[in-house]
């Protein structure tokens, strides 16, 4: 195996492969989704912050990414923006995901400049994890880009992350590309939003 393409094309066909269901639990009934606001952040940031930490733990922790250094302008205050929590029936943070104005940071993905956002930070508690509510969160953010008049979502993801791609391509992103980010197998995927149902 000489290219990265080939190692995540094995990762991804071996992921495709494992077809896992993605039931609804009933204790999904008494979770909230709400929007994030000014009010929420000194909770959500330092949660995100500790999630992306267990989630890469080889990234140097004290770097922070450009969103999370300006996440109420970035998340809160911009047109394109938007960050979504889910709590369970005591208040306890169970979920989050976000949507920022897509930065064309990637110029060899060609994508032409409709309204575009990139879909990030999706984290859900281990405990809920293939109950929905991944996917619960997703569908509450799609209801919101709809309303901003968004048309793309653009979203990357690696192999390392399991079940990711899979996740992704059963709520209907397709595979734009691969590549080496920096060390890291990626995986670019978008999503057109008049095709959600």
């Amino acid at each position: 195996m000489n290219s990265i393409k080939d190692r995540v094309n094995i990762l991804v066909n071996e992921q495709v492969a494992s077809k896992h269901c993605l039931s609804v639990h009933a204790h999904l009934n008494n979770i909230t989704i709400s929007r994030v606001g000014e009010e929420d952040v000194d909770v959500i940031l330092p949660y995100v912050i500790e999630f992306r930490k267990q989630l890469f733990p080889m990234l140097d922790a004290n770097k922070m990414p450009k969103d999370l250094l300006a996440f109420s302008a970035i998340y809160l205050r911009s047109e394109a923006g938007a960050f979504l929590q889910a709590k369970d029936h005591e208040g306890k943070l169970i979920g989050v995901i976000g949507m920022l104005a897509y930065d064309y940071r990637f110029p060899y993905l060609n994508i032409d400049h409709r309204k575009t956002v990139e879909v990030a930070r999706l984290f859900v508690e281990p405990a809920y994890r293939r109950s929905g509510l991944g996917t619960a969160l997703f569908l509450q953010l799609t209801q919101l880009a709809k309303e901003k008049g968004i048309e793309r979502l653009y979203l990357h993801t690696h192999p390392f992350l399991t079940g990711a791609y899979e996740f992704w391509t059963k709520l209907g992103f397709q595979l734009k590309d691969f590549r080496d980010e920096s060390n890291f197998p990626t995986i670019h995927m978008e999503l057109f939003v008049d095709q959600i149902a």
